[in-house]
């Protein structure tokens, strides 16, 4: 039953977004198509509540991650994971599987259909009955090629003044751009001359979210994919999403309203949801998409990877030490989605603040060795910085300067996935790190695009043998990585929001401390960065305490004595 209360936290945000560009009558208007949205929907869905538990772990994929010829891709997947991922994962967070024309599918051409060779929406809602399912609100553009932009240029609904356009009197020299091609295309159309706004690529155009009339459309997008089972909601690229005249058009008061409002209406459904933001940006811009505990649920941790992945490659805890040390404890409903691979590269942006100009140089020097290629983007039109390295985590992690030939390949990996799955927060794992994956170094030469090096698609018969030769690479990484997943989702001191306590044991060591939300676990994680074997003194209340992922620690005078790259979960019960 909606309030009079949730009515004027509706009305505020829409006043907060949209007073000074509509009358008050319009304002009105939309208000009450939200509020008839809502109450259409409750009317039509009995309560449902979502808990979070340490038994949250998500797996990220594509529909067609695994494929069989002549068969639906999501089916096919379907089987695999019942197969041999229920007892590791109870989410699954399906990349776009919309109808797309580039980008592995963000350049959306139609939000209501799934793409045919992936399967149907059926296909979801079945997953969905025994799994949580996340699922991408491509919302800051939309395909070129797509039915709102056909409808667009017909002056049609749905799409008419759905695009974003710009006169050339728009001042764009502080937008912050995370790609390097050209921002603005120059067009004719209904008799003048505009520039449509293409932030990541010219067949993506930017959504005009000055028009409530997309924001309203977006709100159904979100109750047409619960209705269709998904129950949590990344929304891509959020940071972009409002531009104003002479303004970085990033982050801007305006994107963070939109949040608070989506969040807003999905408190108010029956069917309770989640919304993550995906923000690849500096730390304290990253954070910000908390708000006030009424923005996001979840933020991806996205200085995570590159920080975990340097302290390993140079075999020091100093920069991840400093950044665990001074990152918050998240609040009661908010949480960190922790991953180290995703189907994009590993950030850059997140370093910004937390790496300096000489540890950033050989980090990437270090990558481009170990076969990464790199996505750019332009600043003030002229300099490219580097966006983001693509790169499996596999390849990233085989070598190194102090290990060469790459003896410790499968510890350094183990370990890395050991700190991800452990870290305050909850644990996402690419589908394609299940088995240790390398560079797909065949489609890279075929498209030409840096990230399709970290997007290898795996079919069904060929993985089922690999995994089923017990001396294979994928059955070894496979077994590693899901016997981690399969302890933490019995441990209360790996609940999402138990506290985290950071542990410095000096820069040969990454170590801290969980408590359980009721006080009555305590785990205390300790991974050796080091190729060497490597001794710390250890306090004697944990003398007796059960190692959760390896052999009975053996500790003398109180010294513990760590294998190169070996982590250890240290339990109290």
């Amino acid at each position: 039953m909606l309030t009079q209360k949730d009515q004027k936290t509706i009305r505020s945000k829409l006043d907060n977004i949209y007073k000074t560009i509509l009358t008050k009558k319009d304002i009105d208007y939309f208000e009450n198509d939200i509020v008839q949205i809502i109450k259409h929907f409750n009317k039509k869905n009995s309560k449902k509540k979502k808990k979070i538990s340490e038994k949250t772990t998500l797996v990220i994929c594509y529909g067609d991650s695994v494929y069989l010829e002549k068969k639906k891709s999501i089916k096919v997947f379907q089987n695999f994971f019942q197969k041999k991922l229920k007892n590791c994962f109870n989410t699954i967070h399906f990349l776009p599987f919309y109808p797309s024309s580039s980008d592995s599918g963000f350049a959306v051409k139609d939000h209501y259909k799934v793409e045919n060779k992936l399967g149907n929406w059926s296909n979801i809602k079945n997953f969905s009955k025994s799994n949580s399912v996340m699922a991408d609100m491509v919302i800051n553009h939309s395909s070129a090629r797509g039915l709102w932009f056909k409808n667009f240029l017909k002056k049609k609904k749905p799409g008419k003044d759905y695009f974003l356009t710009v006169d050339s009197k728009f001042n764009t020299s502080k937008v912050v751009r995370p790609r390097d091609h050209k921002l603005l295309k120059k067009i004719k159309i209904f008799k003048k001359t505009d520039y449509l706004w293409r932030t990541f690529s010219p067949d993506q155009i930017d959504l005009n979210f000055k028009n409530p009339s997309v924001l309203i459309q977006f709100i159904k997008i979100m109750l047409h994919l619960i209705n269709n089972g998904v129950t949590i909601f990344r929304l891509d690229a959020i940071a972009y999403l409002w531009k104003e005249n002479g303004t970085r058009c990033i982050n801007l008061k305006q994107t963070h309203e939109i949040i608070k409002l989506l969040r807003n209406v999905i408190d108010l459904l029956n069917i309770q949801t989640k919304i993550i933001t995906e923000t690849n940006l500096p730390e304290k811009e990253n954070l910000s998409y908390f708000g006030k505990n009424d923005e996001a649920n979840w933020i991806y941790n996205f200085s995570l990877p590159p920080l975990l992945i340097h302290a390993f490659l140079f075999e020091n805890s100093s920069c991840l030490n400093k950044w665990s040390k001074n990152l918050p404890n998240t609040k009661n409903g908010n949480c960190y989605l922790n991953f180290i691979a995703s189907h994009d590269g590993i950030g850059i942006r997140p370093t910004e603040g937390l790496l300096n100009k000489k540890t950033l140089n050989d980090f990437l020097k270090r990558l481009r060795k170990n076969g990464s290629k790199f996505s750019y983007r332009k600043i003030h039109n002229k300099i490219k910085k580097v966006y983001e390295a693509n790169i499996t985590v596999f390849d990233a992690l085989k070598r190194s300067d102090y290990d060469q030939k790459g003896i410790y390949y499968l510890e350094r990996y183990v370990s890395a996935h050991a700190i991800m799955i452990s870290f305050e927060g909850i644990p996402a794992i690419y589908f394609n790190s299940m088995f240790g994956t390398s560079n797909d170094e065949a489609k890279y030469i075929m498209t030409g695009n840096s990230r399709d090096l970290n997007r290898y698609k795996w079919n069904f018969k060929d993985i089922s043998k690999k995994l089923g030769n017990k001396n294979s690479k994928q059955s070894i990484f496979y077994k590693k990585i899901s016997n981690l997943l399969k302890v933490r989702r019995k441990q209360k001191a790996f609940h999402p929001n138990a506290s985290r306590h950071n542990l410095n044991l000096g820069t040969n060591f990454f170590s801290f401390k969980r408590v359980s939300i009721d006080k009555n676990q305590t785990i205390i994680c300790i991974t050796n960065l080091s190729s060497k074997i490597q001794k710390t003194y250890l306090n004697k209340i944990y003398h007796s305490w059960n190692n959760l992922i390896g052999p009975k620690i053996e500790t003398k005078n109180a010294l513990l004595v760590l294998k190169p790259f070996e982590t250890i979960w240290l339990s109290n019960n």
